[in-house]
């Protein structure tokens, strides 16, 4: 039985994953063929995960925010991600349950581990979620945030932070549980990959 664990998903990480994501059986089957497939040693490089996500921004330039996202869901720090981890990252980045998705985005904002977030940060993320809006989309985006410094101002605005003010995550999910207009201001999920993510499933 040891040998098939190559070929096919394990009894456990199976369980684990149903519980643990909104994902059937067939779906996690199918994707740990394509995982295989992709990825013959079992593991996503931070190099082969920008390259997925550009799959879904065809338009845009997605590689700084999947970098960012890459270093979120890298739980153990090796540099790559493993089937679970890729998983997980799908689930709560698509459809995960609110409080996981927000203590997610905290991690993602968390540029530099440290359990706060500082302003600097914030703009850090801004700036690779406007690389992934294509300029037409930026055109149509309101005055007071169409660049990123104008919406990093407006979040932290949001937020009731000084310049040199730091968000712990208690703040930070508090603050979007709260106010949807920070939490509309710190994602980014266009409509093609919502409609393109349906289309998968």
């Amino acid at each position: 039985m040891g040998n098939r664990k190559s070929s096919a998903l394990s009894k456990e990480l199976l369980e684990d994953l149903k519980l643990n994501t909104k994902y059937s059986e067939e779906e996690l089957s199918a994707w740990y063929l394509s995982f295989q497939k992709e990825c013959p040693r079992g593991q996503i490089t931070v190099e082969q995960f920008q390259s997925i996500y550009a799959s879904f921004f065809p338009d845009a330039d997605p590689k700084a925010y999947a970098q960012h996202v890459f270093r979120s869901f890298d739980t153990n720090n090796d540099g790559t991600l493993d089937f679970k981890e890729y998983i997980i990252a799908l689930h709560l980045t698509s459809s995960g349950k609110t409080v996981q998705k927000f203590e997610w985005a905290f991690s993602l904002y968390d540029v530099d581990g440290n359990g706060t977030i500082c302003k600097t940060e914030v703009l850090e993320i801004v700036k690779a979620i406007f690389k992934m809006i294509n300029e037409d989309d930026q055109e149509d985006l309101p005055e007071d945030e169409n660049t990123p410094e104008k919406r990093t101002d407006k979040i932290w605005d949001y937020f009731g932070k000084k310049d040199n003010d730091k968000l712990t995550e208690g703040e930070f999910i508090q603050g979007i549980t709260e106010n949807k207009e920070i939490l509309r201001l710190i994602q980014y999920e266009p409509q093609k990959v919502k409609d393109r993510l349906k289309e998968k499933k």
